[in-house]
């Protein structure tokens, strides 16, 4: 019997008219039915947003209700990997991993609640402002349109709605049309925690209309999305004066120098690109390996890859499920052949198994080719050679996306060097792009988008800085 979901707001489900079925990504059975949203219960949702944000919850009391959502969560943990592996496809294991740093998020979000200040700003320094004194406030921006991706339905929406409650915001979610389950259930546990009416609605159904009318509504302050570079430079274009938050795609390239422990790099590069079947935006992509240990660095990687089981996401000795869906999985192949037709060799993998694609490295893919080009966003890494640090530097910049790269390397001039001239958002060393703890500062350059995530961070742009400056007397 499939569970039907409405719309989620003011703390309790409203019926839809119509609704869409939430596949098993494994199966391809219907495990779920979610309502799609009309404009009317969007301008609903506004209103009850935009009636509660005008008098922003007490920062203890964010505080509070943030911690013990996240405790919920976390006694809930392997109720929601559940749901994550099937609605996904992402291994039982590594779903239960997003559920337990989804309830960090939330944590470190409550924490950062309390932590909420301005700065005092010495006027009296200018000539003239003697008498003065000012300082700085911070105050929520009102309302906030959140819109999340597939790939990390709940950990990404922790992302959103952890800071923007933490910083005094009503938010207005859209999840995924494919995943979003976990995102419904996550409402229900901040109605458990005992988030007020009105502070978290969830809105589901297409894409393209939910995001048209965030973008057209003069009352939502600010639109924080996290998926395709498309689309995020589409919401951007059509924003207007709202505030725009992008963490959208990237190409992550990790680099192996000559120097660096072989076993490790290939150990930690085979489970940095096929986590989740490759299907995050710091999976590893491009790996650029120094010519000298790069017949080394293949052979330990084709067994390392090898290694990896694959199937359905709910058994735990699973590593590599399914992508998303029927189309990804045709995209992905028509990639690797191109690539193949193009110069590129297969060292393992390259074949389909029912929805799931089995891990593939490819070796020597000619630049142009799009696996170096895009976002693979599926189950392949590709290994290139290079002689020099300087011309590595130039393969890794030579990209439109720049959100994280990875360094394998303990030349600690060489370490320098990157770090000054690698254009990305992060640059991990001795470790692989797919390094993320939540509370650090995350977010790329170039068209990986732009803003921070981590709470800390992203709470930054979901405030308002209001000066003050006082007078200290006034001749009569």
């Amino acid at each position: 019997m499939t569970v039907t979901y409405g719309q989620w707001t003011n703390n309790a489900y409203t019926s839809s008219t119509d609704s869409i079925g939430v596949m098993n990504k494994f199966t391809d059975e219907v495990i779920a039915e979610v309502g799609v949203a009309s404009k009317a219960d969007f301008d609903s949702m506004v209103d009850s947003a935009e009636n509660v944000s005008a008098s922003p919850l007490p920062p203890y009391k964010r505080f509070e209700i943030l911690k013990k959502a996240s405790e919920l969560l976390k006694e809930k943990q392997h109720e929601f990997a559940e749901v994550i592996a099937k609605e996904v496809g992402k291994s039982i294991t590594e779903a239960t991993g997003e559920a337990g740093r989804s309830s960090l998020t939330l944590e470190v979000s409550a924490e950062e609640a309390k932590r909420i200040s301005g700065e005092v700003v010495p006027v009296e320094s200018a000539p003239g402002s003697e008498s003065r004194q000012a300082f700085t406030i911070k105050e929520p921006v009102g309302v906030i349109g959140a819109i999340t991706p597939f790939n990390v339905p709940l950990n990404l929406v922790c992302h959103k709605v952890g800071p923007a409650i933490a910083s005094g915001n009503a938010v207005i979610l859209k999840p995924a049309e494919v995943t979003p389950l976990s995102a419904l259930k996550l409402a229900e546990v901040f109605k458990e925690a005992g988030l007020p009416d009105g502070w978290l609605h969830v809105i589901t159904g297409k894409g393209k209309d939910i995001g048209t009318w965030m973008t057209e509504s003069e009352r939502i302050q600010m639109i924080t999305f996290t998926g395709s570079p498309g689309v995020g430079l589409w919401l951007k274009q059509h924003a207007g004066h709202k505030k725009v938050s992008l963490e959208l795609g990237n190409n992550s390239a990790v680099v192996v120098h000559q120097d660096a422990d072989i076993e490790t790099a290939a150990q930690q590069v085979a489970q940095k690109s096929f986590n989740n079947a490759g299907q995050v935006c710091i999976s590893v992509q491009r790996v650029y390996v120094q010519n000298d240990v790069k017949q080394a660095f293949l052979e330990k990687l084709k067994v390392e890859t090898e290694k990896l089981v694959t199937g359905d996401p709910m058994d735990k000795n699973t590593d590599v499920g399914p992508v998303i869906g029927k189309d990804a999985l045709q995209r992905v192949s028509d990639w690797v052949k191109e690539a193949v037709d193009q110069g590129a060799d297969v060292l393992t993998g390259n074949k389909i198994e029912g929805n799931i694609f089995l891990p593939t490295v490819l070796v020597d893919p000619p630049q142009e080719a799009k696996v170096c080009r895009e976002e693979v966003f599926g189950p392949v890494v590709s290994v290139i050679g290079y002689q020099s640090e300087g011309e590595v530097i130039g393969l890794v910049n030579d990209s439109k996306y720049g959100l994280q790269a990875g360094l394998f390397t303990n030349d600690l001039t060489f370490m320098m060097k990157a770090a000054k001239e690698i254009k990305v958002g992060g640059l991990i060393v001795n470790d692989t792009s797919g390094y993320r703890v939540d509370h650090m500062p995350y977010g790329g350059l170039k068209e990986s988008g732009e803003g921070k995530e981590g709470p800390k961070y992203a709470m930054q742009d979901m405030m308002n800085e209001r000066l003050i400056v006082l007078q200290g007397s006034a001749k009569r």
